[in-house]
């Protein structure tokens, strides 16, 4: 069975030094204790002051047990200017310092020595001695010591208790302090070792330019100790000591330095070091070995020249299959297209219906094959923009009847707020239309039945501006800051499964081309709004390639 402080201590979280208070406690309380019952037992208890100041001494011993019993945080303070009260009422009422109890002075320290921390050792013994001080100046002034046997219980109570409390708290201070110590030592240990293996050479310098202290490997793989004690400058052959003088020098008239070296461990190398001032004559000094880190930064830079290569051809390959694939998917939509129209004869209802099949299943994938071609070229750096001046206005009118049909389908409110008058741009009129489509398939996949989305086209300042916002599920800022690269996309398994990912970072890619750039705003239940900004706005007196709008309202 577990005693009673460590069912404390594995109750509370209490600390080992609160194991120590608590039998210091016990077995002052029992000292108390055991002094009233042999007082009252053996006919002495006629000096009443002898009874009274054992009552007082209980007092703080019982306080700090019931607290310790309790759980609760003991106050050091509090406690120790109980301690302070209750030794100085017991010493005074017994005859001062000289008196019987004159050993409990020192009661404040002793509690003090076993909470274990400095300053409340520094108070405990400051109050211990204002004790003393007025002990023995009640002794002094004619204070009546007591006599007799009662007295003699009591002097051995107060040597007991105090001498097993000052002798509990100096051990308990020896073993705290040689912990302390040996975690000290043990981080200097961990601290040095992790110095002695990371790749550089860490130096301490000497005012005088000698190497104090030196960790990890020197460029030739030998051990740092041997360096300790040289001058720094013989790191370097001796035709470009002088550089190292040098460096120490920069680094002590402005606080650090950096030179490249020719190790005089190993010609053929080549080292660097880098010089900081600590102090006011003390230099810190880190070398590393320049030709690895030159040939760690060449494979890097071969890593990366092949991972584009890699990239671009991946592209390629992408560019010619699709381009391959559509040859054959026209035939298909065009054979199709001629069946649906019944051009040589009629068909029954059932192939009519696997015709037009064939010719939506058609479309859809040379959608799809549009989509990985334009982003082929683009990462390859093949596509080339075809500007043109015209009137903004109607490829997004041309957008919102094609989207009609979807929008009705779906259930959704498709709306366009366009200019009255002509806006003249000098774009690509084919990337115009398809940042718009991109942006208003994705915002009636993502918008539930009953919803709404608007497209909104007008001049901001010098630039063109597209916004299209939905009233749809919205999405995540996670899930917004990835949909603009290639093949990602947003939303459950079923709306992922719709498209390939490329609709948005077709959109960034096209408005990029043109200069611009594409911004989301989104949140979750509240819906997106995407905004395409691109500097094209044509010269006011620019000729306008096409003035005929279907819908030249402002809302459509």
């Amino acid at each position: 069975m577990n005693s009673i402080p460590q069912q404390v201590r594995a109750r509370r979280g209490l600390a080992p030094k609160t194991a120590e208070g608590f039998w210091w406690n016990a077995a002052w309380l029992a000292a108390c204790a055991a002094g009233l019952v042999l007082l009252l037992a053996s006919g002495w208890s006629a000096e009443s002051r002898a009874l009274l100041a054992l009552a007082i001494a209980a007092a703080p011993p019982l306080a700090g047990l019931g607290l310790a019993i309790a759980g609760r945080p003991a106050r050091g303070r509090l406690l120790l200017l109980g301690w302070t009260l209750a030794a100085a009422g017991a010493v005074l009422l017994t005859g001062g310092a000289l008196g019987p109890l004159g050993a409990w002075c020192l009661s404040p320290l002793a509690f003090a020595a076993i909470g274990g921390r400095p300053r409340l050792v520094a108070a405990g013994g400051a109050a211990s001695l204002g004790i003393l001080g007025l002990g023995l100046l009640s002794s002094l002034l004619g204070g009546a010591p007591l006599r007799g046997p009662a007295s003699d219980v009591l002097q051995t109570i107060a040597l007991l208790t105090t001498v097993g409390g000052l002798a509990l708290g100096l051990v308990g201070l020896t073993r705290r302090l040689s912990g302390r110590e040996a975690a000290a030592q043990s981080e200097v240990r961990r601290i040095r070792r992790l110095a002695e293996e990371q790749p550089a050479l860490l130096l301490d310098l000497l005012p005088d330019g000698r190497i104090a202290a030196a960790f990890g490997r020197t460029l030739d793989g030998a051990g740092a100790l041997t360096l300790v004690g040289q001058p720094f400058a013989h790191l370097a052959v001796p035709a470009e000591r002088d550089r190292l003088i040098e460096a120490v020098a920069e680094a002590r008239a402005k606080g650090e330095a950096q030179r490249v070296f020719t190790p005089s461990a190993e010609a053929d190398g080549m080292g660097e070091v880098r010089l900081r001032r600590v102090g006011p004559l003390r230099l810190v000094a880190v070398v590393v070995d320049a030709q690895a880190r030159r040939r760690r930064e060449e494979r890097l830079e071969e890593a990366r020249v092949e991972a584009e290569q890699q990239n671009a051809g991946k592209s390629r390959f992408l560019a010619n299959m699709s381009h391959e694939l559509r040859t054959p998917l026209n035939a298909i939509m065009g054979f199709s297209d001629i069946m649906r129209s019944r051009l040589f004869g009629p068909l029954s209802d059932r192939y009519a219906e696997y015709a037009e099949l064939i010719h939506e299943s058609g479309g859809h994938l040379l959608d799809l094959i549009n989509d990985v071609l334009d982003m082929s070229k683009i990462e390859a750096e093949r596509f080339e923009l075809a500007r043109e001046v015209f009137d903004g206005r109607e490829a997004i009118s041309a957008v919102l009847r094609l989207m009609r049909g979807q929008a009705d389908r779906a259930g959704v409110q498709l709306r366009g707020v366009l200019p009255r008058e002509p806006l003249d741009i000098d774009a690509d009129r084919r990337a115009l239309k398809q940042i718009a489509l991109n942006l208003v398939s994705n915002a009636l996949k993502f918008t539930p039945r009953g919803g709404a989305v608007t497209v909104g086209l007008q001049a901001a300042g010098d630039q063109l501006e597209l916004v299209v916002a939905d009233t749809g599920t919205g999405m995540s800022a996670e899930d917004a800051a990835r949909v603009g690269r290639p093949y990602e996309q947003a939303g459950d398994a079923e709306k992922r499964a719709v498209g390939t990912g490329l609709g948005l970072s077709l959109v960034r890619s096209f408005a990029e081309l043109h200069g611009g750039e594409m911004f989301i705003e989104s949140a979750l239940g509240e819906g997106t709004t995407v905004t395409v900004r691109m500097p094209v706005l044509a010269p006011a007196e620019a000729p306008s390639a096409d003035r005929s709008v279907e819908a030249p309202a402002a809302e459509i």
